[in-house]
């Protein structure tokens, strides 16, 4: 299996796939080393064009190959970027926000240069996942990243069933449109006194962290803007603040 030092580099090496992670918010937060890897790399594979596009401009940085690259044409989009890679072009994969691959698309390209043996580096960076966990005060000592929660209340609270007794905190991202209603059924299926965590907005303007059992969240994120999308962290039963 081939080996490379390409982490180590600050200029793009061809046939190589950087993950990029850029802000959740706050433009400051991108790295250097991610504007360089911007700057240099053949094509930016994104989410969406414009919103990259947006992104590239508000740095001042420049580039005139951006590919969309998002759910709907992944399995494609990914078999043809590994081509360009294959002949010897420089790619870096980034989400619309944070961090590549972590209920964003990056996945299927990640494994697609796994399997031809191309190297891919990581280019760390803003994880609205790690901000949240560090920033709750809630356990740390491990977790379990669900990702999105899904859809069906029915599904949800099986979910809920399932992880009551964890013993390490549960986090997961969730949409404006079924906070409360994840919110209501944490209080339904594992008791109001469960600590949790609603965080939204982070690293903008507006950052909200609401803390506490789940009950009394309720209550405040009643009063509270829906607007954007959220991490929700579920501490294990035993843990109090």
């Amino acid at each position: 299996m081939a080996e490379t030092n390409g982490n180590t580099s600050l200029h793009s090496l061809p046939g190589h796939l950087y993950v990029v992670a850029t802000p959740i918010g706050n433009l400051a937060d991108i790295t250097e080393r991610a504007k360089l890897m911007l700057q240099q790399v053949d094509i930016i594979a994104c989410e969406d064009t414009r919103t990259t596009g947006a992104l590239l401009s508000r740095l001042g940085l420049s580039h005139h190959t951006l590919v969309a690259y998002h759910e709907h044409n992944e399995l494609q989009a990914a078999e043809n970027l590994v081509a360009q890679l294959t002949s010897g072009k420089s790619v870096a994969v980034v989400s619309d926000a944070g961090t590549p691959g972590l209920s964003d698309p990056g996945f299927r390209l990640v494994r697609a240069c796994r399997k031809r043996m191309l190297p891919v580096i990581p280019v760390p960076g803003p994880c609205a996942l790690t901000v949240v966990l560090c920033a709750s005060g809630l356990p740390t000592n491990g977790f379990l990243f669900a990702g999105f929660l899904p859809p069906k209340s029915s599904a949800r609270l099986a979910f809920f069933n399932k992880y009551r007794d964890f013993d390490y905190t549960l986090a997961l991202y969730e949409s404006c449109h079924r906070i409360s209603k994840a919110i209501d059924e944490i209080n339904r299926e594992l008791g109001a006194s469960r600590v949790v965590c609603v965080a939204r907005e982070v690293t903008k303007l507006h950052e909200v962290f609401i803390v506490g059992p789940v009950a009394d969240v309720q209550a405040r994120l009643g009063k509270s803007s829906l607007k954007g999308e959220f991490v929700l962290l579920v501490a294990p039963a035993s843990f109090a603040l």
